[in-house]
C-alpha cells in the first residue's frame, strides 16, 4: 500500500476521500490552472527558506521559520494525525465506489487478489522528489499498463497530481493540513504586503502623471515674464488705489467715531435725566412709606434693646444664689453641713459647673492663667498643672472612707487650693483692670476670708462656708465682665 508522508513536517497523511475519486476532467481542470513550469535554471532552494528569499517583512519571516521547526511540525503533524485517525478509518478497513468517468480505460476484468500491483516506498530506488520526501515513482503513461488495477490506476492519479504539483509550484506536495494552514497564513501575509507596495506605486504614478500635466501646461518663458511684468504694474496700480480709498476710509471712521461719541454722550445724558427724574419721582413717594415703617421699627426695636439691656445670657447660664447655709450655681448646692448631707453627686456637677464659669471668664477676658489649665468636664473636670511636675488634680470627691478614697480625697483638696489660686489670679486681673471694684473676702494660700476650702481635717461648716465665699467672688467678677466694665 502507498504511505504519503507530509513534505514539510515528514508525518504520515491519508488522503481526502475527493483525492481518490478524482475524475479526468477534474484533474485537466487543475492542470490549468496551475502556474507555467519554473526555470530549469533556477537555483534550488530549500522548503524552509523559499518563502523567506521573497520581499516579505521580517514577522512573516520568522513566523514561516518557527511554524517549519522539526519540534513544531512535528507536534502539530501528530495532533492532526490523531485527529485523523479518529476522522477517517483505516485505509484497508475503507472502500470507494468509482464512478463510470473514472474507469472508462479500466478492463471490466479485474486480475486476481494476489496478482494486485502494490507499490511501496521501498520499491523503488529513484522515487525521489525534488524536497527529498520518498514517495512513490513518476507513472508511467496508462499505455504502458494494458491492464491497470483500480488501486494502481489511482495511486497513478493521484501521484501525477502530486507531480504536477510539485514541478509547477515552489512548494513539495502533498502537505498536511497544519502545514497547509502555515502556508496560507505566510502567503496571505505575503498578499497584503504586496497589495500595500502596489497601493504605493499606484500613488507615485498618479503623482507623476500629475507633474506631467502641469509641465505640459507651461507656455513660453518670455511670455510668462512678459505677463508676469505686466501683472506686476497693474497690482502697483492697484496697491495706490487701493492705499487712497483706505486713506478716505480711515477719515469717514474718525469722523463717523466722533458722530458716534457725540451720539452715545447725547443718549446717556438723556438717559441720566430720566433716571433722575424717576429716581425722584420715587424717592418722594417712597419718603412718607418710609418714615412710617422706620418709626414702626423704631418702636419695636427700642422695646427688644431694653428687654436685652434687663437680659444676661451669663446670668441666666449660671445663676449664682444661696440655699440656706449653702451657696448654689444652678441649684446644686455646694457644700456639706452635718443637719443637711449632700450627696456628692450634686456636689460634684456644682463644682463642675464653678469650674466651667471661671474657664468661661477667663476666655471671655482673654485671660490666661500661670501654672495651670481648666479642664470642665461636667461632675468629672480637672485642673492640670503646666510646670513642674505636670499633675492633674481631679476636682471632684466621694464619700467613701477606703485607703484609696482618702488619698483621692488628697488630690480632691490639692485640687481645690489650684482653684482657689486660679480665682485669685483673675481677682488680682480683675483689680488691675478697674481699681474701684472690691472683694470682700480676700484669698489667702488655702483660705478664702478666715475659712480654708480644704475638705480633709476641717470642720463641713467651715468648708461650706469657703464655698459660699468662692460663688460671691464669682458672682462679682461675672457682674463686673458683663456690664461692659472690662472695656
Amino acid at each position: 500500500m502507498m504511505n504519503y508522508v507530509c513534505q514539510q513536517c515528514k508525518e504520515p497523511l491519508q488522503l481526502d476521500a475527493s483525492l481518490v475519486e478524482l475524475s479526468p476532467s477534474q484533474y485537466d481542470m487543475i492542470a490549468t490552472s496551475l502556474p507555467s513550469s519554473p526555470s530549469p535554471h533556477t537555483k534550488h532552494i530549500s522548503d524552509v527558506e523559499q518563502p523567506t528569499q521573497h520581499p516579505s517583512s521580517s514577522s512573516s519571516k520568522a513566523v514561516w521559520r518557527h511554524a517549519n521547526n522539526p519540534e513544531n511540525i512535528r507536534h502539530t503533524a501528530l495532533a492532526h494525525g490523531k485527529q485523523l485517525q479518529r476522522s477517517y478509518p483505516a485505509p484497508n478497513e475503507s472502500f470507494v465506489i468509482l464512478q463510470d468517468s473514472v474507469i472508462h480505460n479500466i478492463p471490466s476484468q479485474l486480475p486476481s487478489v494476489g496478482s494486485t500491483e502494490v507499490i511501496t516506498n521501498t520499491g523503488h530506488p529513484n522515487n525521489t522528489t525534488k524536497g527529498g520526501s520518498t514517495t512513490a515513482s513518476h507513472p508511467q503513461p496508462e499505455s504502458d499498463y494494458p491492464n491497470p488495477t483500480p488501486i494502481s490506476h489511482h495511486l497513478r492519479s493521484t501521484m501525477r497530481l502530486f507531480n504536477l504539483l510539485s514541478s509547477r509550484t515552489d512548494i513539495d506536495h502533498p502537505l498536511c493540513a497544519e502545514c497547509t494552514q502555515i502556508l496560507l497564513s505566510s502567503l496571505q501575509r505575503k498578499l497584503d504586503e504586496t497589495r500595500k507596495e502596489r497601493d504605493g506605486y499606484i500613488a507615485f504614478d498618479k503623482e507623476v502623471r500629475k507633474e506631467k500635466e502641469r509641465e505640459s501646461q507651461e507656455t513660453n518663458r518670455d511670455e510668462v515674464e512678459h505677463k508676469i511684468e505686466r501683472l506686476k504694474s497693474e497690482e502697483r496700480a492697484i496697491l495706490d488705489q487701493l492705499k487712497f480709498v483706505e486713506r478716505e476710509r480711515e477719515q469717514l471712521d474718525e469722523e463717523l467715531r466722533a458722530l458716534e461719541l457725540e451720539e452715545r454722550a447725547l443718549d446717556e445724558e438723556e438717559a441720566d435725566f430720566w433716571r433722575l427724574r424717576n429716581d425722584q419721582q420715587l424717592a418722594s413717594a417712597n419718603q412718607t412709606s418710609l418714615l412710617v415703617s422706620l418709626r414702626a421699627a423704631y418702636a419695636a426695636d427700642y422695646a427688644t434693646y431694653e428687654k436685652l439691656e434687663r437680659t444676661n445670657v451669663y446670668n441666666d447660664a449660671f445663676c449664682i444664689g444661696h440655699d440656706g447655709v449653702f451657696g448654689t450655681i444652678n441649684g446644686l448646692r455646694l457644700g456639706r453641713v452635718p443637719g443637711a448631707p449632700v450627696e456628692w453627686s450634686e456636689i460634684n456637677a456644682a463644682w463642675g459647673q464653678t469650674l466651667l464659669l471661671l474657664y468661661t471668664i477667663a476666655r471671655k477676658l482673654d485671660f490666661t492663667f500661670e501654672n495651670y489649665r481648666l479642664v470642665p468636664m461636667g461632675s468629672f473636670s480637672r485642673i492640670e498643672r503646666t510646670v513642674g511636675d505636670k499633675a492633674t488634680y481631679e476636682l471632684y470627691g466621694s464619700g467613701d472612707l477606703h485607703f484609696g478614697r482618702l488619698l483621692h480625697n488628697r488630690r480632691f483638696d490639692f485640687a481645690m487650693v489650684a482653684f482657689l489660686e486660679c480665682l485669685k489670679q483673675l481677682m488680682d486681673y480683675v483689680k488691675s483692670q478697674d481699681s474701684n471694684i472690691e472683694f470682700p473676702h480676700q484669698i489667702i494660700k488655702d483660705k478664702i476670708g478666715e475659712a480654708s476650702i480644704k475638705l480633709q481635717f476641717s470642720q463641713e461648716e467651715s468648708w461650706t462656708r469657703a464655698l459660699r465665699h468662692v460663688l460671691l467672688a464669682l458672682k462679682i467678677i461675672l457682674k463686673w465682665t458683663t456690664n461692659g466694665g472690662n472695656g
